[in-house]
Protein backbone atom coordinates (compact mmCIF):
# COMPACT_ATOMS: atom_id res chain seq x y z
CA UNK A 1 0.00 0.00 0.00
CA UNK A 2 1.24 3.43 -0.95
CA UNK A 3 0.24 6.71 0.68
CA UNK A 4 0.52 10.13 -0.94
CA UNK A 5 -0.46 13.65 0.03
CA UNK A 6 -1.25 16.17 -2.69
CA UNK A 7 -1.67 19.93 -2.49
CA UNK A 8 -3.68 21.25 -5.42
CA UNK A 9 -3.59 24.96 -6.21
CA UNK A 10 -5.60 27.05 -8.65
CA UNK A 11 -9.35 27.56 -8.86
CA UNK A 12 -10.12 24.42 -6.88
CA UNK A 13 -12.65 25.59 -4.30
CA UNK A 14 -16.30 26.16 -5.16
CA UNK A 15 -16.08 24.04 -8.34
CA UNK A 16 -17.00 20.55 -6.96
CA UNK A 17 -13.31 19.64 -6.76
CA UNK A 18 -13.54 17.66 -3.51
CA UNK A 19 -16.64 15.70 -4.49
CA UNK A 20 -15.22 14.95 -7.93
CA UNK A 21 -11.93 13.87 -6.35
CA UNK A 22 -13.84 11.53 -4.02
CA UNK A 23 -15.68 10.00 -6.97
CA UNK A 24 -12.43 9.47 -8.89
CA UNK A 25 -10.61 8.06 -5.85
CA UNK A 26 -13.42 5.60 -5.14
CA UNK A 27 -13.46 4.56 -8.80
CA UNK A 28 -9.73 3.84 -8.46
CA UNK A 29 -10.22 1.90 -5.20
CA UNK A 30 -8.43 4.44 -3.01
CA UNK A 31 -9.08 5.53 0.58
CA UNK A 32 -8.39 8.95 2.06
CA UNK A 33 -9.81 12.45 2.04
CA UNK A 34 -10.01 15.74 0.17
CA UNK A 35 -10.37 18.95 2.14
CA UNK A 36 -10.28 22.68 1.54
CA UNK A 37 -7.42 24.61 3.12
CA UNK A 38 -7.57 28.20 4.31
CA UNK A 39 -5.18 29.37 1.57
CA UNK A 40 -7.65 28.35 -1.17
CA UNK A 41 -5.92 25.09 -2.08
CA UNK A 42 -7.19 21.53 -1.65
CA UNK A 43 -5.34 18.81 0.25
CA UNK A 44 -5.82 15.25 -0.97
CA UNK A 45 -4.56 12.28 1.02
CA UNK A 46 -4.81 8.92 -0.71
CA UNK A 47 -3.82 5.37 0.13
CA UNK A 48 -3.95 2.30 -2.07
CA UNK A 49 -2.21 0.74 -5.02
CA UNK A 50 0.75 2.67 -6.48
CA UNK A 51 -0.74 2.66 -9.98
CA UNK A 52 -4.09 3.94 -8.68
CA UNK A 53 -2.39 6.80 -6.81
CA UNK A 54 -0.46 7.69 -9.97
CA UNK A 55 -3.75 7.69 -11.90
CA UNK A 56 -5.32 9.97 -9.28
CA UNK A 57 -2.38 12.34 -9.60
CA UNK A 58 -2.91 12.54 -13.37
CA UNK A 59 -6.62 13.26 -12.77
CA UNK A 60 -5.80 15.93 -10.15
CA UNK A 61 -3.72 17.77 -12.74
CA UNK A 62 -6.93 18.33 -14.73
CA UNK A 63 -9.65 18.19 -12.08
CA UNK A 64 -13.37 18.57 -12.83
CA UNK A 65 -14.58 20.72 -15.74
CA UNK A 66 -15.03 24.00 -13.78
CA UNK A 67 -11.64 23.81 -12.05
CA UNK A 68 -8.41 25.44 -13.15
CA UNK A 69 -5.45 23.54 -11.73
CA UNK A 70 -2.25 25.57 -11.60
CA UNK A 71 -0.10 23.20 -9.54
CA UNK A 72 -0.17 19.73 -8.00
CA UNK A 73 2.54 19.01 -5.43
CA UNK A 74 3.00 15.40 -4.27
CA UNK A 75 4.50 14.32 -0.96
CA UNK A 76 5.07 10.97 0.69
CA UNK A 77 2.76 10.45 3.64
CA UNK A 78 2.41 8.08 6.54
CA UNK A 79 -0.27 5.39 6.42
CA UNK A 80 -1.37 6.46 9.92
CA UNK A 81 -2.57 9.74 8.39
CA UNK A 82 -5.36 7.88 6.59
CA UNK A 83 -7.99 6.74 9.07
CA UNK A 84 -10.53 4.13 8.04
CA UNK A 85 -11.82 2.98 4.71
CA UNK A 86 -13.57 4.99 2.06
CA UNK A 87 -12.90 8.52 0.90
CA UNK A 88 -14.21 11.56 2.72
CA UNK A 89 -14.47 15.27 2.00
CA UNK A 90 -14.25 18.02 4.54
Amino acid sequence: MAVARFLVRGRVQGVCFRASTRDEALRLGLSGHARNLADGSVEVLATGDDAAIDALQRWLQRGPPLARVDEVARFDANAAAVAGAGFTTG
